[in-house]
């Protein structure tokens, strides 16, 4: 299993909280290549609910992760 942000932004807009299932279904909705369905269904599953994409893949940037000054734009 492998994410990269391109794969991983076809699940920004997911509904979140959701279930495995209800990822895998939304990815094949909207039409995401098949890597992240694959990605989705290599989770090793016992029915959690996933908050955001940080549970799924936890090296999604985050703003945090950005070094710019707000205050200088």
């Amino acid at each position: 299993m492998y994410w990269t942000l391109e794969l991983a932004s076809y699940l920004a807009d997911a509904p979140w909280p959701a279930t495995k299932d209800e990822l895998i279904d939304y990815a094949i909705r909207t039409g995401a290549p098949l890597e992240v369905v694959e990605n989705l269904q290599d989770i090793e599953d016992e029915g959690e609910i996933y908050d955001s994409i940080i549970e799924i893949w936890p090296d999604y940037p985050t703003e945090e992760d950005y070094l710019w000054n707000e205050d200088e734009y």
